[in-house]
């Protein structure tokens, strides 16, 4: 059989070579569209969304808010702009190889959220650190210096001032724990200013004890008793408040000493009834109280207030340091333990009993008592009140 020529028509009328152009067209259309339907993402990826959104989540963790309000304040600002565009471009569809402005928009601010992370992360170990050893040194120093206070009785005399201190130095303790660093900071600074107040008070108010001219004066009034014990051949009682130390001296000589404990606020110097402070000057045994006579484990009344006395409270009324109401007080005594609490709150001399029981034996009525603050310059309450000066320093 002859072939078919080029251009020849078959019996349908249809050439051939159309025929075969069209089938061509409808395989790459169909190529086309399979490409279009597999290759078109959304316009932001989630992803990019959900890691922009758990940037937030570490900020806030990070307390950036309070931290950071301005760099917080201006990511969140481009969070929500942000934020409200992708919303709006859910539905758009891109190919892989277009970048959008909104994508490179998310991205740059997920990398400025990270670097912010970054440094508000390494930002808060270094105030941890920080304030780890601050609460820590004031913690130690709280302790020292409740520890010095309590050796020169002075927790009386700091009353509330100590307990608001433990209280600050305790919140500074409870927020550091929380990572709450600013108001731990604002704790601490606040203890610190209470801890120098305690120091500066104590200072104030026995810095007589570190005054040589005082200590001299003190010296003088001792020698003098011990002097006419020993030219009279009598007994005579030296009592040193700073060394809590009663000493018994026979014809100038000491024959005993005995540890005593004084009133409340006995390292003071007493102004007035009730003040708890121990009277410093030159008295006398007045009485000798046995067992029945005093309510006391035996007692040797002395002759407060004398003259000296009587005259400085008046001066003191004169000049407003002292209120119109107050008086003058008496019925100081060197005692033994019996009453403990009541010796606590009137400002005597107690002993134990065992060495009350010795003394009382070998006191006439008459015997010379001199009760002074300190003998040395190296006593007990200026070397303490030396060491609060030198964590003064510290804090």
């Amino acid at each position: 059989m002859p072939s078919r020529r080029s251009g020849e028509v078959n019996l349908d009328g249809k050439d051939n070579r159309g025929m075969g152009g069209v089938h061509t067209y409808k395989t790459v259309a169909a190529i086309l569209c399979t490409a279009c339907l597999v290759g078109c993402v959304q316009a932001v990826p989630p992803d990019l969304v959900a890691a922009v959104e758990a940037i937030d989540q570490d900020l806030i963790a990070l307390r950036a808010p309070e931290t950071a309000p301005e760099e917080y304040g201006q990511f969140v600002r481009q969070w929500a702009l942000l934020k409200a565009r992708t919303q709006l471009d859910d539905d758009v569809i891109r190919w892989p190889w277009e970048s959008g402005d909104l994508e490179s928009d998310l991205r740059w601010l997920y990398i400025m959220g990270e670097r912010t992370v970054s440094q508000l992360h390494d930002r808060q170990v270094s105030q941890q650190s920080a304030m780890q050893t601050k609460v820590a040194r004031l913690e130690s120093q709280l302790r020292s210096v409740a520890t010095k206070a309590e050796a020169i009785d002075g927790r009386i005399l700091l009353g509330e001032k100590a307990v608001q201190t433990d209280l600050l130095v305790k919140q500074a303790r409870s927020f550091l724990e929380q990572k709450d660093y600013p108001r731990a900071m604002q704790a601490a600074e606040k203890a610190d200013h209470a801890l120098k107040v305690q120091t500066s008070l104590l200072s104030q108010e026995l810095g007589r004890y570190a005054d040589e001219s005082r200590i001299t004066y003190w010296q003088t009034l001792a020698k003098q008793t011990i002097d006419w014990s020993r030219t009279h051949q009598a007994t005579a009682i030296v009592v040193s408040k700073a060394e809590r130390e009663l000493s018994l001296y026979k014809s100038g000589r000491r024959v005993l000493s005995y540890p005593v404990r004084l009133g409340f606020n006995g390292m003071l110097e007493k102004q007035f009834q009730g003040d708890g402070a121990t009277p410093e000057g030159r008295y006398h045994v007045t009485e000798r109280r046995g067992q029945g006579q005093t309510q006391f484990y035996r007692a040797l009344a002395l002759d407060y207030p004398n003259g000296e006395d009587r005259r400085r409270f008046q001066l003191a009324k004169r000049s407003g340091k002292i209120a119109p109401s107050k008086g003058i007080g008496g019925q100081i005594e060197i005692h033994g333990a019996d009453n403990e609490r009541l010796a606590l709150t009137l400002g005597c001399v107690m002993l134990d009993n065992q060495n009350m029981v010795v003394l009382y034996e070998s006191v006439p009525v008459g015997t010379p008592v001199t009760i002074v603050g300190a003998l040395s310059k190296q006593n007990a309450v200026a070397s303490v009140l030396a060491q609060l000066h030198g964590s003064k320093e510290e804090i």
